[in-house]
Parts: structure tokens; C-alpha cells; sequence
């Protein structure tokens, strides 16, 4: 068992963050009186979670895909889910790679002339 400091400070989270994962049902912690004991399983979702969150999905998606677990089929209709939602974020994260790539080629063109304008500006300008 681990006590939400614990997990807190491995995956370097707030408490806040781990209470809100919690109510959005993402995380079921035991209670002893007021303290909060999460066990491996809520671990191994905290580590999920923040996972999926690096990538791109929302809280939504990752608990959608999750809640999948349970369904107790050897994990097949899990895997196929997620395989197709992977497959899915790469689309989308390979396209804003390139929109991205395309905005930095634009705005370095942008300053080499602004640059350039700004030596001939003071290129000309009295001393």
C-alpha cells in the first residue's frame, strides 16, 4: 500500500492532482480514518495516467481506456481499443509535428528578414 505522499512525491504530483484523479474515478484509493491507501493496482493507473496525459489524451480517454480492464476478456477488446486510440493520437501528434515544423520555417524566414532590416536601419542611422 501506498499513501498518497508516497505516490505524490514518485511521480512527482501534487496532492490536489491525486484527489482530482480520484474523483474523476480514475484512482480508488482504501481509507483508514482520513488517510488515503492506494494499492499497486491505483499505482500502475497513476503511471498510466500520467502517461497518457504526456501523449495527448484527456482524462476522459485515459479512463475510458482504463475502465476496460475490467471487462474480464483476456484483455482483447482492451488491446484493440487501445491499439486503434494509439494509432489515432500518432495521426494527430505527427500532424501537429509537422504544422509545427512548418510555424518555426516561417518564423525563422520571418526573422532572418527582420534581422537583416533592423542592420541596414542601424547601418544608416547617425552616431
Amino acid at each position: 500500500m501506498f499513501s498518497i505522499g508516497d505516490l505524490s512525491r514518485e511521480f512527482d504530483v501534487t496532492l490536489r492532482t491525486l484527489r482530482f484523479y480520484e474523483d474523476r474515478g480514475l484512482l480508488n484509493p482504501k481509507r483508514d480514518g482520513l488517510n488515503r491507501l492506494y494499492s499497486r493496482r491505483d499505482r500502475a493507473r497513476l503511471k498510466l495516467v500520467l502517461m497518457g496525459k504526456r501523449v495527448g489524451f484527456s482524462l476522459t480517454e485515459i479512463k475510458d481506456m482504463l475502465d476496460l480492464y475490467d471487462l474480464r476478456d483476456g484483455q482483447v477488446s482492451q488491446l484493440r481499443v487501445a491499439l486503434g486510440r494509439f494509432n489515432e493520437q500518432i495521426s494527430i501528434l505527427e500532424r501537429q509535428k509537422k504544422d509545427i515544423e512548418q510555424a518555426l520555417t516561417e518564423l525563422r524566414r520571418t526573422t532572418a528578414v527582420v534581422s537583416g532590416l533592423l542592420k541596414e536601419k542601424e547601418g544608416k542611422a547617425p552616431r
